[in-house]
């Protein structure tokens, strides 16, 4: 028997943030406080409770909220800034609450107004939301066993899930199951719900203290009141799928300028030149200056190409259409590709241009290449690859799904 997972999760008394302008500069102050000791809580794959709770009470898991339930509302383009600016400081805690903003995203399109009133509210009191969406056993990462059935005035769910990221943190759970007609709900359950156990077993050798891991439902109740029909988001045209590719895509460019900054800094300080070089310092070589030049390029175009996908989004978000919401779909695409390839080679270029001595545990310098190399595998690059020429080529809209 699963044994549901201890964290000290307290009463929250977040900041309201009021606009697109504070978003950021909040995003900067909270980069700070997260930069120091990252490396140190990779390695020891552990999160104080203080550091989570100093995160989520800054105001920035509220940023999203619409206006009218006193949220700031701020653009797409601004929440893939704050996520990115985060994520060069510790990606793994830039990434928990990613889903969160995709829950909000949910309750904002299928929620009434009754619910928005309750969760908006919970939000902008620092109230942390995770997911419990995708399990691990079936034959695509759209093959979900957890059933949802009527019981009396509410609901009964049974079923486990897997990469359920923040769940370890979280003072709420969305738990996705399809219903007796086989659709999509999502049901919104607060931690400490008899029959919800969360187990703190996510092992990889990235991302190491997003704690995704599983979520067990055995036999959870929830009321109607927290159940959303999240399968509405997919059968007419909504932001959905390109918002949650956004976000992801943000995680990536954070996780690329961090490892580009190290480089850098490394590189000044410690690397030696190559002796063929003939010159005195590392910064001076000629061919790691170009590399840097590569890699700043690179870098530079995946974060602009994530801030128009912002704007695509945008753009879209007054009334979102096939047209619209196929263009952000293919937006997000492009950025994908890039934040993904600059992540990766950065973190790799690290070691090529810092030489052996970058190697040394105590610099832990592989927590780049390794968070890169886990959070690109979220979903495969080599179908954005796809859409985007199948957009191109042939006029193909892409699916309308999470991943797109």
């Amino acid at each position: 028997m699963s044994i549901s997972a201890h964290y000290d999760i307290r009463q929250p008394d977040a900041h309201l943030i009021r606009d697109d302008a504070e978003a950021i500069a909040v995003a900067h102050q909270v980069a700070a406080l997260l930069r120091e000791g990252a490396a140190e809580r990779d390695r020891q794959r552990r999160v104080p409770a203080d550091v989570v709770d100093a995160f989520s009470n800054s105001g920035l898991w509220g940023i999203t909220v619409p206006r009218g339930f006193g949220g700031a509302e701020v653009s797409y383009a601004t929440l893939a800034r704050v996520i990115a600016i985060v994520s060069a400081a510790d990606p793994s805690l830039g990434q928990i609450p990613q889903n969160h903003y995709c829950l909000l995203e949910d309750i904002r399109l299928q929620g009434t107004d009754a619910q928005k009133r309750f969760f908006f509210d919970l939000v902008l009191k620092g109230h942390r939301f995770a997911n419990a969406l995708s399990e691990t056993g079936g034959k695509t990462v759209q093959d979900i066993q957890t059933r949802l059935v009527g019981e009396g005035e509410g609901y009964r769910i049974d079923g486990r899930k897997g990469y359920c990221t923040g769940s370890l943190y979280a003072h709420w759970i969305g738990v996705l199951a399809l219903d007796e007609e086989d659709r999509a709900q999502l049901a919104f359950v607060e931690r400490g719900t008899p029959g919800l156990v969360v187990v703190d077993d996510w092992d990889s050798i990235g991302q190491r203290t997003t704690s995704s891991g599983t979520v067990l439902a055995d036999g959870l109740r929830v009321p109607a009141f927290n159940v959303f029909p999240s399968y509405r988001s997919y059968e007419v045209p909504t932001l959905a799928g390109p918002f949650a590719q956004l976000t992801t895509a943000a995680i990536d460019a954070g996780i690329g300028r961090a490892a580009l900054d190290d480089t850098i800094a490394f590189v000044r300080e410690h690397a030696r030149p190559w002796v063929d070089a003939k010159v005195d310092k590392a910064g001076d070589d000629p061919l790691t200056i170009i590399q840097i030049g590569s890699l700043e390029i690179r870098q530079e175009a995946a974060e602009a190409l994530l801030e128009r996908a912002g704007l695509v989004l945008d753009a879209a978000k007054p009334a979102p259409d096939e047209d619209n919401v196929a263009a952000a779909s293919v937006a997000v695409a492009k950025a994908k590709v890039l934040t993904t390839e600059a992540a990766l080679e950065a973190s790799n270029r690290l070691f090529e241009l810092g030489g052996t001595r970058s190697s040394l545990a105590r610099h832990n310098f592989d927590r780049h290449w390794r968070n890169a190399r886990v959070h690109t595998l979220h979903d495969p690059v080599r179908w954005k690859y796809h859409l985007v020429g199948n957009w191109a080529l042939n006029g193909i809209k892409p699916t309308r799904h999470d991943w797109n």
